[in-house]
């Protein structure tokens, strides 16, 4: 092997590559994530469901198209795992983090699950999520609490914390995210990884019995990663219009040789987006890597986004929108399991049910009225990118979060990922040091709508330049 570290320890591209030139082949690779699965994952509680002979019986597959010459996928044999939410795998347990699906198994493989596993990726099974992704820490009631790899006392974040857990933890070569307020970019800064939300339509989600849901808040599919490279393939096999996504785009983007551009982009480097109360160790964290963000080409001026808007005024709004779309999904699943998750308070979690009953109050005018202060921040940040290519910012307000602490109505002010949910610009977590107690920091890349490209290319000059490996 070219690289003498552990298995699970190298990038998806390589593990690939050494697979390619059979130095490693794909048993090799699934046995050591299961392997350190059952080492780790007690420590960590990353996965809901793994699906060891599942995976054995997968990697055979690839390793007689190894033998046969035939061609292979750019994640040919590379383990990788599926947030328990949305990405769904036919015939294995798909709980949305929920006592009451527990033994719910899917009945269909969704589109970006397809894709993967046409590229050659290998499931090892399902992460653990909030019940229903209702919100950024991964606590249920199902399997509880998943802890970040980097401090066990402290949260992986959410909703796609067991996913972000297991990559950081090396339990998986890369995993999926669903973002609909940060919940890729949140658990990617708790845990020190990548983590990328693309243009909204990008990537097809290809729900049912509601196919219209993900729209308010411009929810995405995307990856947690160990490296952007890796994410940048991930992207490459999953984005792309499908006809079961009314809301999927014809936007062809070559993600992968995004990564190797060069950078002399122009960014606005905004330290709270005008709101956040940022703590001054992460914002250090922050303005030393753009140094290391200059010194690949880039310019980088401070700036305020202008949006008029206070704290209070978005979070309700956003608040409202959040809640009132968790009201309707709780129908929806009512509608098409017969299942009324206010009918069964002992097994959902209490966050969720406050979210939904308080959801059920609003009506279609308190909806409506949001609008006008979702497209006052619409318009600063659209106005923004006017002047300059991307927009940087912390990911986080804080250096983390306890791992069975409830944030409760504090959770708008602590991240910095929602207010892209409402605006649908790409956004990524880039990993970019720790704090001096040794907490992980991550530094958001912002771009214009639908030039994902140009946030893959800074966020892999940030990762080539940063100057804390740790």
């Amino acid at each position: 092997m070219t690289d003498r570290r552990p298995l699970c320890e190298l990038s998806a591209t390589q593990l690939a590559e050494e697979i390619r030139t059979g130095a490693v082949t794909p048993t090799d690779a699934v046995e050591a994530y299961l392997d350190r699965i059952a080492t780790k994952d007690g420590d960590l509680n990353a996965y809901i469901t793994v699906i060891a002979e599942s995976a054995r019986e997968a990697a055979r597959e690839p390793e007689t198209a190894l033998d046969s010459d035939d061609e292979i996928g750019p994640l040919h044999g590379v383990p990788i795992a599926l947030k328990d939410l949305r990405a769904m795998k036919q015939g294995v347990r798909h709980t949305f983090g929920s006592r009451l699906f527990a033994d719910f198994e899917a009945d269909r493989t969704s589109v970006i699950v397809d894709r993967l596993e046409a590229a050659g990726a290998i499931v090892l099974g399902k992460t653990n999520t909030p019940e229903f992704g209702h919100k950024g820490l991964t606590q249920n009631e199902l399997v509880g609490a998943t802890a970040s790899p980097v401090d066990q006392s402290l949260n992986a974040g959410g909703s796609s914390g067991g996913s972000a857990a297991a990559v950081a933890g090396g339990l998986a070569a890369l995993a999926t995210g669903s973002d609909a307020g940060g919940s890729i970019r949140i658990p990617a800064a708790c845990c020190g990884v990548f983590g990328m939300k693309p243009s909204f339509g990008l990537v097809p989600i290809d729900s049912r019995p509601n196919a219209f849901g993900q729209q308010r808040h411009h929810t995405a599919f995307g990856p947690l990663s160990r490296t952007v490279e890796d994410a940048a393939i991930m992207l490459d096999v999953v984005a792309g219009p499908h006809s079961s996504d009314p809301g999927s785009v014809p936007v062809d983007i070559d993600f992968r040789a995004a990564v190797d551009r060069s950078i002399d982009e122009v960014a606005a480097y905004s330290p709270d987006l005008d709101m956040f109360p940022v703590e001054t160790d992460v914002q250090a964290v922050v303005e030393q890597a753009l140094d290391g963000f200059t010194a690949a080409g880039a310019t980088v001026e401070e700036i305020s986004v202008d949006h008029g808007l206070s704290m209070d005024e978005l979070s309700e709004a956003v608040g409202t929108t959040f809640t009132a779309a968790m009201a309707d999904a709780a129908a929806v699943i009512q509608e098409g399991s017969g299942v009324d998750l206010t009918a069964h308070p002992a097994d959902v979690t209490d966050s969720l049910l406050e979210m939904i009953e308080r959801g059920q109050r609003y009506d279609a005018s308190d909806i409506a009225l949001t609008g006008v202060v979702r497209t006052e921040l619409f318009d600063a940040i659209q106005s923004t990118f006017e002047s300059y290519d991307l927009l940087v910012t912390p990911t986080l307000a804080r250096t983390g979060f306890g791992l069975h602490e409830d944030l409760g109505a504090n959770e708008w002010d602590a991240v910095l990922t929602w207010p892209f949910n409402i605006t649908g610009h790409p956004a990524a977590s880039v990993p970019v040091g720790r704090t001096d107690d040794g907490h992980p920091v991550g530094l958001q890349v912002v771009g214009r709508r639908y030039e994902d490209e140009s946030v893959l290319a800074a966020s892999a000059a940030i990762e080539r330049n940063r100057t804390d490996n740790r």
